[in-house]
């Protein structure tokens, strides 16, 4: 059974645009969310929590909009991060994250931040600016066991504040992944959010893709293939962007497909990038019983 969390977020200016702290009631890993602009606030209303270990993020775009981070640690953030504010452009937004006690040391955040690195390349959703990738720092087992659990919190308090480029959009060993079956469909109108994610697939004129419904969107899989033909429709400027950033590749016999897994924001997107023309993914995508997706909805709001 999963249990839920309470997490308190404090607005300092009253409004979502300025500076945030976040916690996790009865956890005392706390964070600090500051527009690059009010940096010199953070000192001045939070010194206590800015002038201890932590770990932070410089978070901004590149040259082509692109996300990207950067990922950093220090013995006492503040002094750090006045160095990255007169060396480093790119960033608008700094998240740092300490703990309300003085349990986390420099060898805990040094942990922490090698971690950190490991998960955002992994997660492929921000470009990660971090040029040297520190190893692992050795920790006894249980300061291991307490900084992956502040881990945990810290991807939720993350996330909270706006930012899932540590959330690996799906990992087939981790996420539980569901083939509906039409025997359980009425019993239970909430299968799918009880037992994990929804396998689907697609199959259109020899064109197959296979894809997981998760809660941000629809995962397409690695290896799904993509239709070498298109007509002008409207995610044609998505489907070229994919082509150029080489998530989607050309095998030995020229024919297109991911080479890894990407998240759609709805079924149809995912669909009109496969085919190459616009269509419903709703009614395209299905289940491994032949359902589609409006089928599979119209089922659950009717038990």
């Amino acid at each position: 059974m999963t249990l839920g969390k309470s997490v308190r977020i404090y607005l300092k200016d009253g409004n979502v645009s300025g500076i945030k702290l976040g916690e996790v009631v009865n956890y005392t890993i706390q964070a600090l969310s500051c527009p690059r602009n009010k940096i010199s606030d953070l000192n001045r209303f939070f010194s206590k929590e800015v002038n201890r270990p932590g770990v932070y993020f410089l978070i901004g775009e590149d040259e082509n909009n692109q996300n990207k981070v950067y990922i950093g640690e220090a013995e006492n953030v503040w002094e750090r991060l006045k160095t990255h504010d007169t060396k480093k452009d790119f960033w608008n937004e700094v998240i740092l994250f300490s703990s309300k006690d003085d349990n986390v040391t420099k060898s805990h955040v040094k942990y922490l931040e090698s971690r950190l690195i490991n998960i955002a390349i992994n997660a492929n959703r921000y470009k990660v600016e971090n040029y040297n990738f520190p190893s692992l720092s050795s920790l006894p087992l249980p300061d291991q066991d307490s900084m992956e659990d502040f881990l945990i919190n810290l991807k939720l308090l993350n996330g909270t504040l706006g930012h899932k480029f540590l959330e690996n959009p799906i990992s087939v060993n981790e996420t539980k992944i569901i083939d509906l079956a039409l025997t359980a469909m009425t019993e239970s109108s909430t299968i799918i959010n009880s037992l994990g994610n929804l396998k689907l697939e697609l199959k259109v004129k020899g064109v197959m893709a296979k894809a997981v419904q998760t809660d941000e969107g629809i995962v397409v899989l690695e290896n799904s293939k993509v239709a070498d033909k298109t007509k002008p429709f409207g995610y044609s400027t998505l489907r070229e962007k994919l082509i150029k950033e080489q998530t989607i590749l050309k095998d030995e016999k020229e024919n297109l497909y991911f080479a890894k897994n990407y998240l759609f924001e709805s079924p149809s997107a995912a669909a009109a990038v496969i085919l190459g023309y616009s269509a419903n993914g709703r009614n395209i995508w299905k289940d491994k019983n032949g359902q589609s997706l409006n089928e599979i909805e119209q089922t659950q709001v009717s038990v």
